[in-house]
């Protein structure tokens, strides 16, 4: 409805009516003129129908959605089924076009825009997250492993003669494969252990450089966010070292977006030294469906010749999720979870050392993580063999989702390289454990139930010596889940 139709429609149904209706749709297009002339995340969020109406509008814009339009080529934004249609508000072109995943589309004027504007408030909230230098992103329609796989692919062009890349271990599976899919030789440098926490060993990295060559190494690949006890690297010395010898770095910050602490490493990282990508996952700091990552960085010129890289189209549908996810959140919504975050890890961190002493157990002292907590189970090991694992899957089959419990001394081989106590980021970590993270939109009633659940298998098992007859078996799936993704 523009003004004209609104005119219009004075002559139909009272004026004062249609004034006043008029009215309400400039109070829904002035929250969509300061989005487009500021490219921010807005302060207060939006109500659902002023997020629907600005999609709506987007949608027009493409070319399969213009009235009377004739469509002979291949890609035409053709769907079978209305439901898929409105599922992506008709939004089917996509993002960028074959060279770029960032290019403007001719045909889909309205997804273009989406995909300008998503990656402008995006960057906006990572700066308001804490990294306040930060001078580009764009949204990828990949998880975060093969995102950094984009970054590295990306780095080769600019160091060819470089077969390594430079890790502190991180027991994950994706960004090891991430660097080996990307067709380099992870170094893996072993973590040291300071009181209970994993840390970056820094003497090993630089050894490592100068054993290597510097111009053999493509990056020094490192970490933020990860599971207790390890903590997050140390950035500002590794960037400093990177910056000293003219390597590449990368930070694996999946889910340090809701982490102040997090945050603060890459900005006074990128201060004292060089990062020159950070990449993020979108579901586990947003909010959305799994799919999507930001791949943000100090050095435009980078980040967009990495945007350049992806081949061809790509999906709009997790630039889509986080930008309605963020509109209807705002600044203040989005940081109420962050709030709410911090102060749920610290009852979170309360509840499990009260349940860790009254079962002979300690919470570990990790004061540098900022999300994960574990808590030693050497009683538990100390009853059965199979007692730990066991305490896994009791804990899964009581629908507790994302407890890791990490047994002593297990071996996994992944992409031909074989980890010595695999998923406890150390060859020989001294104790068994299980850990607990407070991340984005957990509740006190998912750690109130989760505590009591932890309880109750640990006495059942204690009780039965280790093992618990009416549990089920651990089958090797349901192991692999409560053990560690």
């Amino acid at each position: 409805m523009n003004s004209d139709n609104f005119n219009l429609s004075e002559k139909i149904v009272s004026p004062s009516y249609i004034r006043q209706g008029s009215q309400a749709r400039r109070g829904h297009e002035q929250l969509i003129r300061q989005l487009l002339e500021q490219g921010k995340c807005p302060e207060e969020g939006w109500s659902e129908s002023t997020v629907e109406l600005f999609l709506n509008e987007l949608a027009v814009m493409d070319s399969n959605n213009f009235l009377g339009n004739c469509g002979v080529g291949e890609r035409e934004g053709r769907v079978a089924s209305s439901l898929v249609a409105r599922r992506h508000y008709r939004l089917i072109h996509g993002i960028g076009r074959s060279g770029d995943i960032a290019a403007i589309q001719p045909k889909a004027a309205g997804s273009s825009l989406l995909n300008k504007l998503t990656n402008s408030v995006v960057l906006d909230v990572l700066k308001l997250a804490g990294v306040r230098s930060v001078a580009s992103c764009f949204v990828v329609p990949m998880a975060t492993g093969m995102s950094l796989t984009l970054c590295f692919l990306t780095l080769r062009h600019r160091r060819p003669k470089a077969r390594y890349i430079i890790w502190p271990r991180i027991d994950q599976k994706s960004c090891f494969k991430s660097m080996i899919t990307a067709g380099f030789e992870p170094v893996v440098v072993e973590n040291v252990l300071e009181g209970d926490e994993l840390r970056t060993d820094l003497e090993a990295v630089e050894r490592k450089i100068e054993e290597l060559g510097a111009e053999n190494i493509l990056c020094v690949h490192s970490t933020t966010s990860c599971f207790a006890p390890r903590v997050p690297d140390r950035l500002e010395e590794l960037s400093s070292l990177c910056s000293k010898h003219d390597i590449p770095h990368i930070v694996n910050n999946a889910y340090g977006v809701q982490s102040s602490k997090c945050m603060h490493l890459i900005q006074q990282g990128a201060r004292v030294g060089r990062i020159d990508a950070f990449v993020q996952s979108l579901d586990k700091n947003f909010m959305v469906p799994v799919g999507g990552a930001i791949i943000a960085g100090f050095d435009e010129s980078f980040i967009q010749e990495i945007s350049k890289m992806y081949p061809g189209r790509a999906s709009a549908s997790p630039s889509l999720d986080v930008l309605i996810t963020l509109l209807t959140l705002g600044v203040s919504g989005y940081k109420k979870y962050l709030s709410e975050r911090k102060e749920i890890y610290s009852f979170l961190a309360e509840q499990l050392k009260s349940l860790a002493s009254a079962h002979g157990e300690r919470l570990l002292h990790t004061p540098h993580n900022p999300i994960s907590l574990a808590m030693s189970l050497d009683g538990l090991q100390a009853n059965s063999d199979k007692a730990v694992t066991q305490l896994g899957s009791m804990l899964f089959t009581r629908q507790v989702s994302g407890a890791r419990v990490i047994p002593l001394g297990k071996e996994q081989t992944v992409s031909g390289h074989t980890f010595r106590g695999f998923m406890s980021h150390s060859d020989s970590y001294p104790c068994p454990y299980l850990n607990a993270a407070s991340a984005v939109g957990i509740t006190r009633e998912d750690v109130t139930v989760c505590i009591k659940r932890l309880d109750k298998c640990l006495k059942t098992l204690k009780k039965e010596g280790g093992t618990a007859k009416n549990s089920s078996p651990v089958s090797s799936s349901n192991q692999e889940v409560s053990i560690g993704e």
